[in-house]
């Protein structure tokens, strides 16, 4: 039976006290993808990973990024409604530092002013699994992962057969989704599909006048993979992502609608010699992005990426992992064109000391095409002097590339060298028996070589400034809480707190809350029926120097509640109601966010 969990509770999910999940966080069992460059248990990985489920996502929320919203250490800035550019921030650390991938396709834009990802448009739909690996990554994963890395897989058949769920809701500003997925799996193929439509009638973006922005998207997504003998697996994966959304083109013009399509591939092959696995994969992924009357109408950009990695299984409980890879980078925006390649190489040990001690050391060098070599390395440690307790460290360092746009655009200039990070983190956790959990990590992150736009510049000749290399280092440090406490086997209640002091050589990073809290509990009235409540406080947040002066942007506490109902096994009709208070804010000055909502769902298993 798939729980309702309602806004907040996928924040502490991996520490929840329930009889199926109070040991999860240091159960063998559960695998981490990103945390290291093959899986391992989570219990093994010093690294912070936060992990949300399928039943996490369906029916909590209209977007993905509300549900990353309540995770210790993430917020987020949207301009605008569903479908409107919204981004993710780790740690007070925004969406260029953070590296996006869905079924192993770096998904971030090439095309865009910064390489990043638009949360704005990304629906539950068809997700079967996200993790959220924080702190510096670039050992693991190369440019922009100095905040860290958001990895999600789609959906995926388990049980043998064909098998397939389906999904609809409606909701508040005319929202109407629907998802079909289903698949095929035998002992030696597998087969996923996906697709889904969601269209609403939106609200206004801007706060300045009140015509509703529509949106609607398509979303297509296949995996597959056939094991062609014992040691020979070969399998595939694409998704493609098309939407319109209507804009709001200034304060005082109302008028525009912009377009996006966004298709990626991959393609693997893991062949098994002694023991060794060596996986050979290609992928490619491409955007492009209309805005018909914009100052700049059209947005290309592409990635291809050729890759090797090899997993050797070594004497003592010692992993050996080692890989090469190809990247190549395109972009094409108003007139604008650029390119790079990027040569990688690295390689991570995996070591156990001792039975309740995991070390993981990895390093990675990158040779850019343009700005030359960068090499960087993390080290990570997990003790666990006994079962319910264990201590994890992480030390790394990282970079984040100049983008194609800030390199080779009108305002760019091609001389810029790549931003440098270091980055540390301290945690533990606890687990009572079945009745509490508790979790705390302490972190600090700092940035050199910043690159911005500097209005005085004259490097690139535009005459109007231009991106360049300035001064100053950023430093993010902060602590995380999360807790769990089972009243009874049917009620949980659930917390988080985060405390953020991210700067720039002392000045407050604007749109950070300094404080973001979060309290909830969630019941099982009776055996069919079940209902959650949740307040979040955001506190002591900066705004941009560019929000007007009857920006929103500060303090708020928004409130949900939701009631699901299990019709049958295998079928559950769901009530939400976010931000239950209609509370007036905003994240991004000048920019609307929703109001009291309410949505009504089906889904259904067969």
């Amino acid at each position: 039976m798939l729980r309702f969990h309602l806004l907040a509770t996928a924040a502490v999910l991996p520490f929840l006290p329930t009889a199926s999940l109070a040991q999860e966080a240091f159960d063998l069992g559960e695998v981490v993808l990103s945390s290291s460059l093959t899986p391992v248990a989570k219990d093994q990985t010093g690294a912070t990973v936060e992990v949300l489920e399928a039943e996490d996502l369906a029916g909590s929320d209209t977007s993905v990024i509300q549900r990353l919203d309540r995770l210790p250490g993430i917020s987020s800035v949207a301009n605008g409604g569903l479908g409107a550019n919204a981004t993710l921030k780790i740690r007070g650390l925004p969406g260029r530092y953070v590296v996006v991938r869905v079924n192993g396709i770096d998904m971030n834009d090439p095309s865009g002013t910064q390489n990043s990802f638009n949360f704005g448009s990304l629906t539950p739909a068809g997700i079967d699994r996200i993790e959220v690996l924080k702190g510096s990554q670039s050992a693991l994963y190369g440019s922009e992962a100095i905040g860290g890395v958001i990895d999600i897989t789609t959906y995926r058949p388990t049980e043998l057969g064909f098998s397939g769920q389906v999904s609809s809701e409606y909701g508040s500003d005319n929202t109407r989704s629907g998802t079909l997925s289903f698949g095929y799996l035998t002992e030696r193929a597998e087969l996923a599909y996906t697709y889904s439509r969601i269209l609403t009638d939106g609200f206004s973006a801007q706060a300045s006048d009140d015509e509703d922005d529509g949106f609607r998207q398509t979303t297509q997504t296949f995996s597959g993979r056939y094991n062609l003998t014992d040691n020979l697996t070969i399998g595939a994966a694409v998704t493609d992502r098309s939407g319109d959304l209507e804009i709001d083109r200034s304060s005082t013009d109302s008028s525009g609608a912009t377009s996006f399509e966004e298709r990626g591939a991959r393609v693997f092959g893991e062949w098994q010699t002694g023991n060794v696995l060596h996986t050979f994969a290609y992928s490619y992924f491409d955007i492009d992005r209309r805005d018909p009357t914009g100052f700049t109408t059209r947005f290309q950009g592409d990635r291809e990426r050729l890759s090797y990695l090899g997993s050797a299984e070594l004497a003592g409980d010692v992993t050996l992992n080692f890989g090469l890879d190809r990247t190549e980078e395109s972009f094409n925006s108003g007139g604008s064109t650029g390119d790079e390649r990027t040569l990688s190489a690295q390689a991570e040990l995996l070591m156990r000391p001792a039975e309740n001690v995991d070390l993981s050391a990895a390093m990675r060098y990158d040779d850019n095409s343009d700005f030359g070599g960068k090499a960087t390395g993390r080290l990570a440690a997990v003790w666990r002097p006994q079962n319910d307790l264990a201590f994890r460290a992480v030390l790394g360092t990282g970079f984040r590339a100049p983008s194609l746009y800030e390199r080779f655009s009108f305002y760019g200039d091609p001389t810029l060298q790549a931003e440098e990070s270091r980055s540390f983190e301290l945690g533990v956790e606890k687990t009572y028996g079945e009745t509490a959990s508790v979790k705390a990590t302490v972190f600090y992150t700092e940035i050199d070589d910043l690159i911005q736009f500097d209005g005085g510049s004259t490097a690139c000749g535009s005459g109007f400034g231009c991106y360049n290399q300035v001064p100053g280092t950023t430093k993010s440090r902060g602590i995380e809480l999360s807790g769990t406490y089972a009243l009874s086997s049917r009620t949980e209640f659930f917390g988080n707190y985060t405390y953020t002091h991210a700067t720039t050589d002392g000045e407050r990073l604007t749109r950070t809350p300094k404080h973001d809290l979060l309290l909830g509990v969630e019941t099982d009235v009776t055996d069919r029926l079940q209902a959650a409540l949740d307040v979040r406080h955001v506190g002591d947040v900066v705004p941009s120097i560019y929000a007007p002066a009857d920006h929103k942007v500060g303090t708020y506490t928004l409130v949900g509640a939701g009631v699901s109902y299990d019709v049958t096994d295998t079928t559950q009709a769901y009530l939400r109601v976010e931000n239950l208070f209609d509370e007036d804010y905003e994240t991004a000055g000048g920019y609307n966010t929703p109001g009291r909502s309410a949505f009504f769902g089906v889904r259904a298993d067969f």
